[in-house]
């Protein structure tokens, strides 16, 4: 029977293997829990993240408000919050000095 070595496979030993699956766990779970999104650009169509999306109080909250409040309401909030953006002063943005 030939060995590993004639075949050009290489065996890697349980301590290896178990270095190995370790690792891979270590960076999924790295990947998966610092999941960072955004959700502006890709949420276009729905949340893309589902039960994950770390906005997900945000959501539901979002969704009572459209749900509960008439859509005069909603319009009178609108107007209100542009009249008093309206009659703020300008806000002056200066770039930092090199």
């Amino acid at each position: 029977m030939p060995d590993s070595k004639e075949l050009g496979v290489n065996i890697i030993t349980p301590v290896q293997t178990r270095l190995v699956a370790s690792r891979l766990i270590s960076f999924r779970e790295e990947f998966t829990v610092e999941q960072k999104i955004n959700c502006a650009v890709a949420c276009v169509n729905g949340c893309v993240l589902g039960d994950k999306c770390p906005n997900i109080e945000f959501r539901e909250a979002a969704a009572k408000f459209i749900e509960e409040t008439p859509l005069d309401k909603m319009l009178e909030l609108a107007q209100e919050r542009l009249r008093k953006k309206m009659t703020e002063p300008p806000k002056w943005v200066f770039p930092e000095d090199p």
